[in-house]
C-alpha cells in the first residue's frame, strides 16, 4: 500500500496505548518547554549547510508541539525561542536568520489558528521592524479563543524580574506612594502582577531537550513549583511519544508545591 510504514503503524499504535494510559484529570495546565539541540542537530543532520537549518526544523517542531497540546487539551503552552544571552553571543550572520525564523514562527501561529498568541520578553533589544512584526501578530489574536501560547523572545529571567520591580515602582510612583510605604506593604503577588505572564497559572511542566539538565534562567519566579522533565533527544527530533511519556511522568508524580 502506496505510504504504508510499519514503523511509522507502530509509533502511531503506541501513541494511542500511552494517552489512553494518561490520567486525563491530572494534565498539567501550563507546559514550557526549552526546546534546545537546534544547532546541534543542523551539525549532524545537515553537515556544511548554515545553522538556519536547524533553526527551520526546531520551527516546525514548535509549531507540532502546540498542535499536540492543542490536541490533548492543555490550554496554555511557552515556547523559549531566544534568550538574552543568546542575544549578545550570537553572530550577526547567525542572529540575522535565527531572528526571521521566528518571526515566520509567530506569524504562523497566529495566522494559521485560533491560538492566541502572546509575546514575551524584551522586544527592545530586537531589530524595530521585527518586535513591530511580533507585536503586530499579537495583536492580531486577542480575540482568539484558542489555547495560549507564550513565546519567549529575548527573554531572560532575570531581565523580567527587573522590568517586573521597573513596573512595579512606576505605577506606585504614579499612585504617590513613598519607597519606604512600599517596603513595608510589599507583598509576593504585587510582584507577580507585573511579570511577562501575569494573569496566568504558573507552568506546572517544563520540558527541557537535548539531555540538558538546567533552567539558564527560564521563568525563575514562575517555576518555584513546577515539575521538570528532561528529554535526551534534540528538539527537532522530539516526537509525539517523547511528550506523551513527559506528561505520564508528570501524572505519575505527586505534587508538594513545597509542602
Amino acid at each position: 500500500m502506496a505510504g504504508f510504514s510499519p514503523l511509522g503503524l507502530l509509533y502511531a499504535t503506541y501513541e494511542r496505548q500511552l494517552l489512553s494510559q494518561l490520567d486525563k484529570a491530572a494534565l498539567p495546565r501550563h507546559v514550557a518547554v526549552l526546546a534546545d539541540g537546534n544547532r546541534r542537530w543542523a551539525r549532524t543532520n545537515a553537515p556544511g549547510q548554515p545553522l538556519v537549518v536547524g533553526y527551520r526544523a526546531g520551527a516546525d517542531k514548535l509549531k507540532e508541539f502546540v498542535g499536540w497540546c492543542d490536541e490533548i487539551g492543555i490550554p496554555i503552552v511557552t515556547l523559549w525561542v531566544l534568550s538574552t544571552d543568546n542575544l549578545r553571543r550570537s553572530e550577526s550572520d547567525e542572529l540575522e536568520p535565527l531572528l526571521k525564523v521566528i518571526e515566520g514562527l509567530v506569524v504562523d501561529l497566529s495566522a494559521g489558528s485560533a491560538y492566541q498568541v502572546k509575546v514575551v520578553g524584551d522586544l527592545t533589544l530586537l531589530p524595530a521592524e521585527i518586535a513591530a512584526t511580533l507585536g503586530g501578530a499579537e495583536r492580531a489574536t486577542r480575540a482568539h479563543t484558542g489555547i495560549h501560547v507564550n513565546v519567549a523572545v529575548a527573554y531572560g529571567g532575570r531581565r523580567e524580574l527587573r522590568d517586573a520591580v521597573r513596573s512595579l515602582l512606576a505605577d506606585e510612583a504614579e499612585r504617590g506612594t513613598d519607597l519606604k510605604s512600599l517596603a513595608e506593604t510589599l507583598e509576593i503577588d504585587h510582584i507577580a502582577e507585573h511579570l511577562y505572564t501575569a494573569g496566568q497559572p504558573d507552568p506546572d511542566l517544563i520540558i527541557r531537550t537535548s539531555g540538558e539538565q538546567r533552567l539558564s534562567g527560564f521563568l525563575m519566579w514562575q517555576s518555584a513549583h513546577s515539575e521538570f522533565y528532561f528529554c535526551e533527544a534534540l528538539w527537532p527530533d522530539f516526537r509525539k511519544v517523547d511528550f506523551i511519556r513527559a506528561l505520564r511522568s508528570y501524572t505519575q508524580r505527586e505534587r508538594r508545591f513545597g509542602r
